[in-house]
């Protein structure tokens, strides 16, 4: 039973997600409030489109063939509450810029790389994040730089291969196996692997359930 005067949660994936606001700098962040998940990863590894495929809508994150699309961080919360102290959202999902893009221009890069950077060693409420590997590449230097960071930050963070669709699908578990055995000593890293594909929309519903049982929610 509930105490008196309190609600139920309702569960985050049941209802639509809004858009709420995009941050270019840390003074734009919102208040802290609701717990918050973030999803990484290096540019073109298929955030926003596994964003859209996880809360069942097309539109949310803007996907874009091109690398270096996403230059804020942008924030998204389920439909449906007022905002006010007695009904915040019970989560924010925080889709991050892509890192790893050589062609955009330097200046540029490190004004992105500092946001991203002071976000994850400054927000109190966040509660995980997502990074997002590229089954066919698997971990590459730039991932291993932002895992390092996540360590010494003790920002808890689990590994999400992203296109599993586009290898073989018997060589899906030995690199789950191979990705499991690169993270092992890393103090800040879940140790389970998941695997996912937006457009087969495989290894989602585990996806939902781990993001659910990390907020302490309902999926």
């Amino acid at each position: 039973m509930t105490e008196t005067g309190s609600k139920t949660p309702r569960p985050i994936f049941g209802n639509p997600w809004i858009f709420i606001r995009g941050v270019p700098a840390m003074k734009f962040l919102p208040p802290e409030g609701p717990l918050e998940i973030a999803f990484a990863g290096r540019s073109n590894v298929g955030k926003s489109s596994l964003i859209n495929a996880l809360v069942g809508q097309k539109g949310l994150a803007r996907t874009s063939n091109k690398p270096g699309r996403t230059q804020e961080l942008n924030y998204f919360v389920p439909d449906g509450y007022s905002g006010g102290e007695d009904d915040l959202p019970p989560a924010a999902l925080v889709d991050m810029p892509g890192y790893g893009y050589a062609q955009a221009p330097k200046e540029q890069v490190d004004a992105w790389t500092k946001l991203v950077f002071d976000y994850l060693r400054g927000r109190a409420t966040l509660k995980r994040v997502y990074v997002l590997i590229d089954s066919r590449h698997g971990i590459k230097k730039n991932d291993e730089e932002v895992l390092s960071l996540l360590d010494k930050a003790a920002v808890s963070y689990q590994i999400v291969l992203t296109k599993t669709d586009k290898i073989r699908a018997a060589d899906v578990p030995t690199l789950m196996a191979d990705t499991a055995k690169k993270i092992a000593k890393r103090p800040a890293a879940y140790p389970e692997i998941l695997a996912t594909s937006s457009e087969k929309a495989a290894g989602l519903d585990e996806l939902r359930a781990e993001i659910a049982r990390t907020l302490g929610l309902s999926g």
